[in-house]
């Protein structure tokens, strides 16, 4: 809770001075701009051995940011996002007993929903066109699991198969609800005012809280592309 305070607090501050620039610069061409955002994710986790087959999960961000210029073609673009991560994920189990086998798959989505606050470094080589570099600070909002399970069952050649559906929420006392990672990305403004965005954010941090030892970290990945508004 405490970073959480802290990242908005962040936020907020990085509005309050680009408010304050705005007001003693609104002739100037360089002055602080607000806008909205919004787009498509596509997130995945980094890979854990004991699943045979991930995926990219669609998901979504929406928020709001502010342009602030520092220096001629450098801005800083501090952001406030709802944003959905995690993956999609096959595994299996197969055992046999007494001459009858019986094979277990599931298939399910992981969602990890973020408040994130990206910090973007932005330079322009062209007044429309930008490159940007920062880093995002992510807290966890919710976890779950949703998914269906096919139990096959198979004695002496003949198979039966039970599919059931299941959604199940993450024990959050098992992830980390503070989740850091780099974003690399640009965006191209069409007006004054509409551009389209893309950026990939690689996670540092372990979505784990406590990983056993030897075992690899699991984090977040996503590449994200959208609409901007600035108004």
């Amino acid at each position: 809770m405490k970073k959480l305070i802290l990242g908005i607090a962040l936020t907020a501050g990085s509005l309050a001075f680009a408010q304050t620039t705005t007001s003693s610069n609104m002739s100037s061409a360089s002055s602080v701009r607000f806008g909205i955002k919004g787009g498509m994710n596509v997130s995945s986790l980094s890979k854990d051995a004991a699943l045979e087959d991930q995926k990219s999960k669609i998901g979504f961000n929406a928020g709001v940011f502010a342009t602030i210029p520092v220096a001629e073609s450098f801005s800083v673009q501090p952001e406030l996002l709802y944003s959905t991560y995690g993956d999609k994920s096959v595994s299996t189990n197969e055992f046999t007993v007494g001459g009858t086998t019986t094979k277990t798959r599931q298939s399910f989505t992981t969602s990890l929903d973020y408040l994130t606050v990206p910090v973007m470094f932005q330079y322009n080589f062209i007044p429309n066109f930008y490159v940007e570099a920062g880093p995002e600070f992510g807290f966890l909002l919710s976890a779950k699991n949703k998914g269906d399970r096919d139990i096959t069952t198979t004695t002496g050649g003949s198979s039966t198969t039970a599919t059931t559906s299941y959604s199940e929420d993450i024990n959050k006392d098992n992830l980390n609800k503070f989740n850091f990672g780099i974003g690399l990305g640009a965006g191209y403004y069409f007006t004054d005012n509409l551009g389209v965005t893309a950026r990939y954010v690689a996670g540092i941090t372990d979505v784990a809280k406590d990983r056993p030892n030897g075992s690899d970290a699991i984090r977040n990945n996503v590449f994200q592309v959208g609409l901007a508004y600035k108004f």
